[in-house]
Order: C-alpha cells, then structure tokens, then sequence
C-alpha cells in the first residue's frame, strides 16, 4: 500500500467516511499516471472532508438520539450536521454541483429558542438570583461550549461538516468547537419546527437544563459583610450581627474558628475559618449565597412557555392552553457585589416598624 492510499485510508477513518459508501475508492484525482508529467496536488484530508456521511450513521444518530420521528430522513439529519462553512469548501472542488442545504437558518432559531427556554428556567428557579450571574448561568446551560460536548455526547462529531476559517476583520476565526455547537441548535429548531413549542422544550430540558451548575462560583463578593448589610435593610429585617459559635486552638499554630451571623433570632448563615475576620467573611458570603441560590420547588415551578399546547397548531386559530400562574419576582440585584466601583448607594427602605407606625399615624 502506497502513502497515498494509507493517508487516504486514515482520513477516512478519522473521519467516519465508509469507503463501501463510495462510488469510487481511490479516487481518479488520487491516481497519477507515470506518463501525464503533471504534478499530484490530491489533498486526502479536503477529499474526506467532501465526502457525506453514510445514510446508516445518520440514521442510527437520529434514533440514539431518540428524535426518529423528526429526523425522519438522512437529508434532514445531513443538513443539521452541516455547518454553512462547508458551502465554501464544497463550492471550490464542486463549483458546477447544486450547494448543499446548511443548518445556518436552523441554528439560529434553535438558539433564540435554547436562550429563551433557558432564561426563563432559571429565572423561575432562583428568582433571587442577580441579573449578571442569570446571564452566566444561562451561558453555562446553553452557552457554545456546552453545546459542542452535548453535541459530542450524542455521537454527532463524525457526522459534522465544516470547514475551518480563519480570523479576518468581519468575523473571528471558526473553530470546530463552534461548528459542532451548531447541531443541538438545529435540532432544537427541527423539533420546534416539525412537533411543537413544548416538544422542543422538553428537547432542551432534557439535555441540557437537567445538567448540574455550580452556581455558587458564579457570585463572587469583594466585601460581602457590607453586601449583606444592605440586602438585609433592604428587605426590612434586622441588623446582622456576627456571633462566635466554635473555637479550637486559638493559641495554637492552626486555630479554628466558627462564626455565625444572625438577624434577630434568625441565623442566616455560617463560615469558619483560621482567624476571625476569615470566618465572617465566610459567614456572610455564606448568607448571601442561602439568599440568592433559593430554588423554587420542582412542584411549583412553572414557566411561560409551559402554557403552549403539545400538538402543532396554528397561530391564527386559538389553541388548547394550560394555565400559568407567574412566580414572585425576587430582589434580584446585589449593590455591592465583586466590583465595588459603582459607587451607587441605594435609597433607604423603611423597616417594618417604620411602616407600622406610618399605617397608625405616629410619628418615627
């Protein structure tokens, strides 16, 4: 076997090209005939790229996926699998062949719908969580690198076809991070498409709003003690007050200490560490992460677009509805969070006696 046809053999392989599914293997543009004089300029790597993946892959991929009923044929599945990028390539060995179908109008779709299925997951879930963290954890469900490793999780990598591109003043280079990323979105929109609103939310929830986030690491404090203070004004409770609940070898080497904060009778949270103003700071970080990181029961949590019927319908008739009843909307935002550098000082809220004695007519 010459080195032409073991780079050939390997970059099929590599890229999943089935050479029982070709018409030819090797071929003719592989083939220099000693007497034609002319240089081989054969690119295997370009040439397995071209070719398409076997009808049996696409088909096996939309039942593992367990989406046979919408991705009823291997078109359908190819054109998801392909990433606009290829046209290019595919117009440079092929300028006479028809363009083949891309999933860019599909992406795009599926996109919107992951971002809005996902916002208002989480929105619904932590309503207390700050805007800035909403958009990172949403980022983080649906965000382009979570989409290429539910992609690759499916299996979909050897049936992607793209092509690299470089940086140029119009747009970043592409990466195959992002061109894999493209597949759920198009799926998300076949399902939209071809079943309904709520089919293609149960798509996203199952793959990717099931997945576990630390949300935690994302709410980061530069003075969390002070955070706290104002969030706990701002709700009308009492003034934190820290408290030392534990210590042990407070002379010695590696002391440890326990503190705890409280407003009035109620202990909002708890931190320990190897001096006092470690542990406090823990303590309050750690209040402010019980505040905001509050999650709404799964019983009771219900979304907008859970409303839609499950059947395909039609916008302009009126459709079978369920009922929504919105959730209650949480004090979202922190004033003094990791940066610090607002310099904005909310208005101060009226406590509860404040209110009391004004609903009596007595003066505070």
């Amino acid at each position: 076997m010459g080195h032409v046809s073991k780079r050939l053999y390997s970059s099929a392989s590599k890229l999943a090209v089935s050479t029982s599914q070709l018409k030819q293997f090797p071929p003719k543009e592989a083939i220099l005939k000693p007497d034609s004089g002319k240089p081989n300029f054969f690119d295997p790597e370009s040439w397995a790229t071209l070719q398409p993946p076997p009808a049996s892959a696409l088909t096996a991929f939309a039942h593992r996926i367990g989406l046979a009923n919408v991705l009823s044929s291997a078109d359908v599945v190819r054109r998801a699998c392909t990433h606009k990028s290829f046209v290019n390539l595919h117009a440079k060995y092929y300028p006479s062949s028809p363009t083949p179908p891309t999933n860019a109008n599909l992406a795009t779709l599926g996109n919107a719908l992951m971002g809005l299925f996902a916002s208002e997951h989480l929105h619904a879930a932590y309503p207390h969580l700050p805007t800035r963290v909403l958009k990172a954890a949403v980022s983080a469900h649906v965000g382009p690198l979570t989409c290429a490793s539910v992609a690759q999780e499916m299996g979909a990598v050897p049936l992607l076809r793209w092509h690299r591109q470089p940086t140029t003043p119009m747009s970043p280079a592409l990466l195959h991070s992002d061109a894999l990323a493209s597949i759920p979105r198009a799926i998300t929109a076949l399902v939209y498409q071809e079943i309904s609103l709520q089919s293609a939310r149960k798509f996203v929830q199952s793959f990717f709003l099931s997945r576990q986030v630390d949300l935690r690491s994302m709410i980061k404090f530069r003075d969390p003690k002070r955070a706290l203070i104002e969030t706990v004004e701002k709700f009308g409770h009492e003034r934190p007050k820290s408290r030392l609940l534990k210590e042990t070898g407070r002379y010695s080497n590696s002391p440890v200490f326990v503190v705890g904060i409280f407003s009035g009778q109620d202990k909002l949270g708890e931190g320990f560490g190897s001096s006092l103003k470690m542990a406090e700071y823990r303590a309050a970080e750690d209040s402010l992460h019980r505040l905001y990181l509050t999650r709404t029961p799964d019983h009771l949590l219900q979304v907008p677009s859970s409303t839609f019927p499950s059947k395909q319908g039609n916008i302009y008739k009126a459709g079978l509805e369920t009922t929504y009843t919105p959730g209650v909307l949480g004090e979202a935002e922190i004033l003094y969070a990791s940066s610090g550098r607002s310099n904005i000082v909310a208005p101060k809220r009226p406590t509860l006696e404040e209110i009391e004695a004004k609903r009596e007519g007595l003066d505070v």
